[in-house]
């Protein structure tokens, strides 16, 4: 059962009815081989008798019988290839979206861990593995081993000798391919990492392609995907060229037993202890019955390397989701207690406590570095802190159902991610169900309406993927138009004003300003202008909060924030020399 799991990736029940019709379908293919070989002992009988006529009445009869067998395998065969291709493509279909909500509520952390091409070929690759193992390779198994064994029964009623030598080399094939099995799996995991590793350095080498052009590293320099492609050819020989030779060895001691059973039967028929019918009858049946045992033995190979792309995807789906199902208190101030966090084994937030206010404008400042885009990213709970607790209304997040929480979250990041959509999809996305008019009202408080207008087909022109067409000030004030319709009650902004051009920043300040109106407000800011009006200003250096307090007060002290200022003040005028 438990390679079943695997090979469905959690779900055996789609396998059952694969198994079922195309077993079916098997046992009716038999038919016309048992009349076959009505027609031999027919054919034969007629002979052995001088004078005896041959029945062409019975011989019509089993002519019939053919054709009506062949209608019956034609309509065995619909139901088998509905219930494999549509079974398999279902259950596809299932499981990716399963594993795309199973993501959606995994931690930053361990997504940030996993490769994305990683994910991206779990996604893809690993499902179309399992798509063909569904629709192919498992029921072809089962539906061919479970034939020859009805047909051991048959024929051992016609004669238990004859039925005992064609069969007597198949419990060494299964030693055969049962000693070769860890071999199988091992090539197979080994085949399915380079393959893996080949794809992960080839998204690497795509999305990098602007430095790698910028730097001059051309394709033949770039070893690392050289490197993996020439690793995945290798794995690939060696599964072909170390697995083949098995798969062929006990394809051949198998049908060793069709050369044993016609040694008996001649030596029987010497003997006078077999009659000339029952050999032809095994000869008949003998040069056919191994198909089937030889699809599956080919197909066993193939079995064990799909299973371990389903046994991938059930770690995955086994990875526990951000815990919590109480439902946000009703209030919306904010309160760091104590909260240490870090990426692997550094601290990037060390012992932080201050209280936000709720509808207060709390501004993190500090150099690159010092954790205030981590902050953001523990209010949102993208993260948990390994120590310490965020509070909302004085409960711990942690405790809290994690979308319920990002209903009460609106976020504008400096790096602003669009999706191969529409531009009013894009919009609204901050808020489900958001009509034509909700969309352009939020587009015009954060300055897009008029740049939308000029694109050809305004709010329906596709953006490419990651907002690739669009320019970065036109990107993030999008991303600024999702916040003002989602009108949630917190508000993060991580620099947003980074990216537009000195024409628009006034523009869209304002457009902040109606955001963060009546709003508990945390923004990230370089240009300390920007929330010289904060209600307080927390500063940060190396994950420590070192200084807090307004504007004025943190000028007066003379400190890091002093000389921050100071610093911008100095650079505000500063010209490229010719």
């Amino acid at each position: 059962m438990g390679m079943l799991r695997n090979i469905t990736a959690g779900n055996p029940k789609a396998l059952w009815k694969p198994i079922a019709y195309t077993t079916l379908s098997n046992l009716v293919a038999i038919i016309p081989f048992i009349l076959l070989v009505e027609v031999a002992q027919l054919i034969f009988t007629s002979f052995a008798e001088p004078g005896t006529a041959l029945n062409m009445t019975r011989l019509w009869w089993i002519c019939a019988s053919m054709v009506v067998a062949l209608v019956l395998l034609y309509l065995s065969e619909i139901p088998a290839y509905r219930a494999q291709f549509r079974g398999a493509y279902t259950a596809a279909v299932d499981g990716r979206s399963r594993l795309a909500e199973h993501l959606r509520k995994l931690s930053l952390g361990y997504l940030n861990k996993r490769d994305p091409g990683d994910l991206a070929n779990m996604m893809m690759g690993d499902f179309a593995l399992v798509e063909h193992g569904i629709s192919h390779v498992a029921p072809q198994l089962f539906a061919a081993a479970l034939t020859p064994i009805l047909a051991l029964i048959g024929l051992s009623l016609l004669d238990w000798r004859l039925a005992l030598a064609l069969f007597a080399t198949l419990p060494f094939t299964i030693v055969i391919v049962l000693a070769t099995s860890g071999l199988t799996r091992r090539l197979g995991a080994n085949h399915m990492a380079a393959k893996i590793n080949a794809s992960n350095r080839l998204q690497e080498y795509l999305n990098g392609i602007q430095v790698i052009k910028a730097f001059n590293l051309t394709g033949e320099r770039f070893v690392r995907l050289e490197q993996s492609f020439k690793d995945f050819m290798r794995h690939s020989i060696r599964i072909e060229g170390l697995l083949g030779p098995v798969v062929l060895s006990a394809i051949a001691f198998l049908r060793a037993g069709l050369t044993l059973m016609t040694i008996v039967g001649v030596y029987l028929l010497a003997g006078g202890s077999l009659d000339l019918i029952t050999f032809v009858t095994f000869l008949l049946i003998g040069t056919r019955i191994y198909d089937p045992l030889t699809t599956a033995l080919t197909s066993f190979a193939e079995f064990r390397y799909n299973e371990q792309a389903g046994k991938r995807i059930i770690e995955l789906m086994k990875e526990p989701v951000m815990p919590g199902d109480k439902q946000p208190p009703a209030g919306h101030d904010l309160v760091f207690d104590k909260v240490t966090f870090g990426y692997n084994e550094h601290a990037v937030i060390q012992q932080a406590s201050l209280s936000l206010p709720s509808g207060s404008f709390t501004a993190l400042v500090g150099p690159s570095g010092s954790g205030k885009s981590t902050m953001l990213r523990l209010i949102a709970r993208f993260y948990d802190p390994s120590e310490g607790q965020v509070l909302l209304s004085g409960e711990d997040i942690r405790e809290m159902n994690p979308e319920a929480l990002l209903r009460k979250v609106s976020m504008v990041f400096q790096d602003v991610y669009l999706f191969q959509d529409t531009i009013a999809n894009n919009i609204s996305v901050g808020k489900a169900g958001a009509t034509r008019h909700e969309v352009e009202e939020a587009a015009r408080q954060a300055c897009c309406h008029d740049f939308i207008m000029k694109l050809p087909q305004g709010y329906e022109t596709l953006v490419g993927e990651g907002g690739s067409t669009l320019s970065g000030g036109e990107k993030q004030r999008i991303s600024i138009a999702r916040a003002i319709l989602k009108d949630a009650p917190i508000v993060l902004l991580d620099e947003a004003t980074a990216s537009l051009d000195p024409e628009n920043e006034a523009d869209i300040q304002q457009a902040i300003d109606r955001l963060i109106q009546g709003r508990t407000v945390i923004a990230i800011a370089h240009r300390l202008k920007t929330v010289m009006s904060a209600d307080q200003i927390i500063v940060l250096d190396q994950g420590r909060i070192v200084e807090q307090g307004q504007h004025e007060e943190l000028l007066g002290a003379d400190r890091l924030y002093a000389r921050l200022w100071k610093l911008q003040q100095q650079t505000a005028g500063w010209q490229i020399s010719s």
